[in-house]
């Protein structure tokens, strides 16, 4: 069952040389869905509409994407398979299909042939199903890397990856795409995802050489980001769902140092499917441990 969570269907999208590639995450009919971004140079789509202040509460779809700016285009392939299957916010007699979205940076920028297109978005609705996603350097994650605090060319491949925690009859998945400047991190804090930058080499953003080099193209300023999309079966409300997108970048903080900095783009997408009912600490507690483990999933799968 795909992020452990009843209907929900992930499909991916890879180029053909796996240097880019998209993620759709389709939820059941009658889903809600809140936006949460803490990274300082983000890149969506429904930001606003999903935000805190938003009045729209219904989510069709969440697509994570590589190519930065281009990837954004994904979304117009989603919107297009769904108006297909006749899902969407009933306008008149017409449908609008509400998809929100979230990028990365990664070499796609640079090979145009290789970003993911509409067309890309489309086809990983279309493959979309209930089974677990794949994880590592496939999808989203497919050209993400991590660990650059002592610049790119010491950086690791990071990835896509999942993670479900449960209590009761409440399920909570996760699914991250783990492109963050800052190193993999256990829960006892040992190194997971480490830099290869040779010991005692400068390393953003404490040292001063490195925190000159982040001005540089070498960084950013956005060529660092973990994004992700937490799915529940809990009941919530718009702001409920907010919160426990907004706590839920907790997780990132566990699993990534440092996290949040101006060069990440970090955004969670929370979708509830409304099932159950159950107390929101408890989601928010159970969201955290799955964004945690999921960020440190896909950089260990594509290692």
């Amino acid at each position: 069952m795909a992020l452990g969570v009843d209907g929900v269907r992930v499909g991916t999208w890879t180029s053909p040389g796996r240097v880019s590639g998209c993620t759709v995450i389709l939820p059941p009919a009658g889903s809600l869905a809140a936006l949460a971004v803490r990274g300082a140079a983000p890149g969506t789509r429904e930001a606003i509409a999903l935000g805190p202040n938003g009045k729209l509460t219904v989510c069709h779809g969440v697509v994570l994407s590589g190519s930065s700016a281009y990837g954004l285009a994904t979304a117009d392939g989603v919107v297009r398979w769904l108006e297909e299957q006749g899902i969407g916010y009933a306008v008149g007699p017409g449908i609008v299909p509400i998809v929100g979205a979230a990028i990365i940076l990664d070499l796609g920028v640079m090979v145009p042939e290789e970003r993911p297109t509409a067309d890309s978005g489309w086809q990983a609705a279309e493959a979309a199903t209930t089974d677990d996603p794949p994880e590592g350097q496939v999808g989203a994650g497919t050209g993400a890397h991590v660990a650059k605090v002592g610049g790119l060319e010491h950086g690791r491949p990071g990835g896509q990856g999942i993670a479900v925690r449960t209590n009761r009859d409440v399920i909570v998945g996760a699914l991250v795409v783990n492109n963050a400047v800052g190193e993999v991190i256990g829960d006892d804090g040992t190194t997971l995802v480490g830099t290869s930058a040779p010991q005692g080499a400068p390393r953003f953003p404490l040292d001063p050489e490195a925190l000159l080099a982040a001005s540089t193209a070498q960084w950013g300023p956005t060529q660092n980001t973990v994004i992700g999309a937490i799915v529940t079966n809990v009941r919530l409300t718009k702001s409920e769902a907010h919160r426990v997108a907004d706590l839920g970048h907790s997780g990132i903080v566990r699993a990534v140092r440092p996290a949040h900095t101006n060069y990440d783009g970090d955004a969670l997408f929370c979708l509830s499917t409304g099932q159950v009912d159950a107390d929101l600490d408890m989601v928010t507690h159970l969201a955290v441990e799955a964004v945690a483990e999921a960020a440190r999933r896909g950089p260990l799968a594509a290692a």
